[in-house]
């Protein structure tokens, strides 16, 4: 963490990032320490530095109002660049119509996310530090690591702090995610090909108590 926040401070992306989404989870405290603005602020200040995730995790924010004021439209605009700027790098060469969507990015006022030396490829393999992670989380004992989950996201490597921190898929619950922004990034590599809603088990007929009603004996009058 002490490193992180000094890489954060000479301005590294990436540790901007990762530092937004520990203060979005309360990461290795609680969910009661959890920082919004904190988490929400941190990923602007990537996002305005070229990272994708930190992009469309603002986006995200804005749209429903998490951490930061509710801005529908400019969180839909900030979603739509990053998704813009995504296909534009993965992509060995570009394309004249790419270019001409970058350049009408930059004309509607996004141009201060548009910096050519940030992001230049997408990694289709996890980073070396995100892989040691993974390696790192497999090689625990059974008694540290119970209850505790990665990341779904293959390229993130998190790992949760407690039990419960990361947000299941809310159709198949078989995947968890850190942020937002993994979860959008491994649905389009991954998970809307193997996603499907489980199945609710059909509602049982209701259950009528039948009273069977005994004829009251007849009263008996006096004479």
């Amino acid at each position: 963490m002490m490193l992180m926040g000094r890489a954060a401070r000479a301005c590294h992306m990436s540790a901007l990032y990762s530092l937004g989404v520990i203060y979005f989870n309360g990461s290795g405290r609680g969910k009661s320490h959890k920082n919004l603005r904190a988490g929400a602020w941190l990923c602007a200040r990537s996002a305005s530095l070229g990272h994708l995730d930190a992009m469309r995790e603002l986006g995200h924010c804005l749209q429903d109002g998490y951490g930061v004021s509710c801005n529908i439209i400019e969180g839909r605009k900030l979603l739509v660049h990053a998704n813009a700027r995504e296909a534009i790098m993965t992509n060995s060469t570009v394309s004249s119509r790419s270019s001409q969507l970058f350049k009408l990015l930059q004309i509607q006022g996004w141009s201060h996310f548009c910096h050519s030396g940030c992001n230049l490829s997408l990694p289709d393999v996890p980073h070396l530090s995100n892989q040691f992670l993974v390696d790192w989380f497999t090689l625990l004992p059974p008694p540290i690591n119970a209850g505790l989950r990665l990341c779904s996201n293959h390229l993130c490597g998190r790992i949760e702090t407690r039990r419960h921190e990361f947000r299941r898929c809310s159709d198949c619950g078989c995947v968890n995610y850190c942020s937002r922004a993994c979860q959008a990034r491994d649905w389009k590599l991954r998970h809307k090909f193997a996603c499907h809603v489980i199945p609710q088990p059909p509602p049982e007929p209701p259950h009528y108590h039948h009273h069977h009603l005994h004829p009251q004996p007849p009263s008996h009058t006096d004479d």
